[in-house]
């Protein structure tokens, strides 16, 4: 028994320690939380740590698309009972044990991100619909687990979830568009039809191309993307004297959405900017810490 518990807590240490690694700006949000969240929150933000670097860290696309097919098939072996030799799976069920997180929200998730690794070069996403779909799929719903962690059973708080959920997907991809240009992905986050209407798009063979030619273009592409970030975040917050207190804290991912909105404006929109990789999204760490600690002592998000 001794040794079991010992392995939970290297598990729930070692999920700790990957969100921090490679979420930073949501760990800190997290250590918000109310103690009794953060153990499930924590567990669920590396599992949203591990599918979203999955293809990232594989030498060979393939290699990512096994990994993400590893934890379709880990989900249905938690779910069953059956113990799992992976520190965040072995958190996981532990969370799932305790808190009835919904499968359906994790299957979710992991079928998001392999729709979205499966995704040629060239396969641009028609519409910004597409990419807020995504951001739904991924985002919202490690919103969702969070509440439901937590047992708050509140439909405005879902509905506020579900925004900030949008706000942040758009915006982490626009701030990631620098990142997949260097592999070669050809900004296939931007809209096919924001591309088109700024001048981005050419025609390679049969095929069509989105060009970096036209950094105004690009930025104005950005700009209409951020505009419909900056919506979601203002509809969650119109709903936040409806959303109970104590799904606040969950909601402070708004945070780090905002930080990153605002700093997008400064550079004017130049996902390029090297002010961008500075500090946490932007800005001082210190003076992050300062907006988030605001934000949370006056109940906000």
């Amino acid at each position: 028994m001794n040794g079991a518990s010992s392995n939970l807590r290297a598990a729930f240490s070692y999920c700790v320690q990957q969100v921090r690694n490679y979420d930073y700006h949501h760990y800190l949000c997290l250590l918000e939380l109310p103690p009794n969240m953060r153990k499930a929150a924590f567990a669920l933000r590396a599992f949203n740590v591990e599918t979203a670097r999955a293809m990232d860290v594989a030498s060979d696309p393939r290699i990512g698309l096994m990994r993400l097919a590893w934890w379709q098939d880990a989900i249905d072996k938690i779910f069953s009972g059956k113990l799992i030799e992976h520190p965040i799976a072995n958190a996981l069920s532990s969370v799932i044990s305790e808190c009835k997180i919904s499968k359906v929200w994790l299957k979710r998730s992991v079928e998001a991100r392999i729709k979205d690794a499966k995704r040629e070069v060239v396969d641009i996403p028609e519409t910004i619909g597409e990419l807020e779909k995504y951001a739904e799929d991924t985002v919202s719903t490690l919103l969702y687990m969070t509440l439901q962690a937590g047992g708050i059973k509140s439909t405005t708080a879902d509905h506020a979830s579900s925004h900030i959920g949008k706000a942040s997907g758009l915006l982490l991809l626009l701030k990631s568009l620098p990142y997949h240009a260097s592999r070669n992905r050809h900004f296939s986050y931007i809209p096919f039809e924001v591309a088109t209407k700024h001048g981005l798009v050419v025609k390679e063979g049969d095929r069509s191309e989105i060009c970096l030619d036209s950094r105004e273009g690009l930025c104005d592409a950005v700009f209409e993307m951020a505009s419909v970030a900056n919506t979601h975040l203002v509809k969650a917050r119109e709903l936040a004297s409806t959303v109970p207190a104590e799904a606040h804290p969950v909601l402070l991912s708004s945070v780090p959405a905002q930080v990153l909105l605002d700093s997008l404006s400064r550079v004017q929109f130049d996902v390029f900017d090297p002010r961008l990789a500075r500090g946490v999204l932007g800005i001082s760490p210190l003076w992050y810490q300062l907006k988030l600690k605001w934000y949370s002592w006056n109940g906000k998000y």
